[in-house]
């Protein structure tokens, strides 16, 4: 007789060790132990008895118990073993679950963080759980559409972030090409997106870059009335065209008086993890006028580690912000210049106004230089010689715009 949803709820064990089976019929039943109720299936296949494992009541209710009854004998009749299939399933789930593209892009994070700074693998993770792991984290990635991530991308751009989604959209490529890689997927959908997104122009750091303004700027530093390490930094800023963390945290021990050269190491750069353990160091050559200024600074700073200290003290270098405070008090918003500006002012005046300058040459001095062989050329004796020159040829320049004199473009064999 088959079993009735009250009879299920309100049957209890008999307390018998081998526990008690109440059929339903077509080889299901009940079987209630002192530890519960389960469902289960007794059938046979190739002249073998066996018994599939359907759940457990109340879980299972006596419905899906039949239901499930039901869909293991339709398989039966196809000669497929529902235990075997039951346990394919599991194992199917459980490799989707490890291929979601959230478990995906964790692995290739995890993968990858070892040779990317702290900062970019901190800000690749962050931006992946804030808008791309919500929208798309728990889907196969073999499954997931181009439409799917474009919706995704689009909320972002929505948000006027633009610069966010282009970023977002470059990542999730990483991470389909990762699939795609470890036999995950079969094509990477993100070359199907370009152009969907609304183009971004990039915001270049503001600079100054006309001669007379430049000249002002100059005499504009000269006079500043705030701090004289402030205004040294500023100085040194214009003549070395270095990123302005490597100026803020340059150390006295980077500095070479003898042989007029600062060394930054490698370590201090803007690398990957793997560029700052092997990379070489970077070398800045030293004209006069940044000597002098150096020698300036040594009887205020030069008993510490920092050339620019912070006024907080604590053995660290001066802020990110006091360089930017001090060309704002100066009239300099952010729009027109910003630390990092001195480096696009010395490369576009390079170019333009002193001719005999290479190109590589200059890459080389803002740290652009190329990797490898290539670019340890340009360490050699012959070019740095050059280098020397062209940092020589710079500073005069500068002298020339600062006191206001007519500067005429002049070619300087740069050998």
């Amino acid at each position: 007789m088959p079993l009735t949803d009250t009879f299920v709820k309100n049957t209890k064990h008999s307390g018998r060790p081998a526990g008690d089976k109440h059929s339903d019929g077509g080889g299901l039943y009940l079987h209630v132990t002192a530890a519960g109720k389960y469902w289960r299936l007794a059938y046979r296949l190739h002249g073998k008895q066996k018994t599939l494992a359907i759940g457990v009541y109340p879980a299972v209710s006596l419905a899906q118990a039949r239901k499930a009854r039901d869909d293991a004998k339709a398989l039966l009749a196809q000669d497929v073993d529902p235990s075997t299939a039951k346990r394919e399933s599991k194992q199917a789930s459980k490799a989707a679950a490890a291929n979601t593209y959230e478990s995906v892009a964790r692995e290739f994070h995890q993968l990858k963080a070892p040779g990317w700074s702290d900062g970019h693998a901190n800000k690749w993770l962050r931006m992946n759980e804030l808008y791309l792991f919500p929208a798309l984290g728990a889907r196969p990635i073999d499954k997931i559409k181009p439409k799917m991530l474009l919706d995704a991308l689009r909320k972002v751009e929505a948000q006027g972030i633009l610069s966010t989604a282009h970023d977002l959209q470059q990542m999730a490529g990483q991470v389909f090409r990762f699939a795609v890689q470890t036999g995950r997927i079969d094509a990477n959908p993100v070359p199907d997106l370009k152009g969907a997104l609304q183009p971004h122009v990039a915001r270049h750091f503001a600079a100054v870059i006309e001669p007379a303004q430049v000249g002002q700027l100059l005499r504009a530093i000269d006079g500043y009335n705030g701090s004289p390490l402030t205004r040294a930094a500023l100085q040194l800023s214009a003549l070395f065209f270095q990123r302005p963390g490597n100026i803020r945290a340059m150390e006295w021990t980077w500095i070479d008086f003898d042989n007029a050269m600062l060394t930054i190491p490698a370590q201090a750069m803007k690398r990957t993890i793997h560029g700052k353990a092997n990379g070489r160091p970077h070398f800045v050559p030293l004209a006069p006028q940044a000597v002098a200024i150096l020698q300036e600074l040594r009887p205020l700073t030069g008993h510490g580690k920092y050339v620019f200290p912070s006024i907080l003290g604590s053995g660290r270098c001066m802020s990110e912000n006091t360089p930017r405070t001090a060309l704002r008090r100066m009239g300099y918003g952010n729009e027109e210049m910003t630390p990092h500006g001195f480096r696009a002012m010395a490369r576009t005046l390079m170019i333009e106004r002193l001719p005999g300058i290479t190109p590589d040459a200059l890459e080389a001095q803002l740290a652009h230089g190329k990797s490898g062989p290539l670019g340890a050329a340009y360490d050699r004796a012959e070019f740095m010689e050059q280098r020397r020159a062209m940092m020589q040829a710079w500073a005069d320049y500068l002298d020339q715009l600062r006191t206001g004199a007519q500067v005429v473009p002049f070619v300087q064999k740069m050998a």
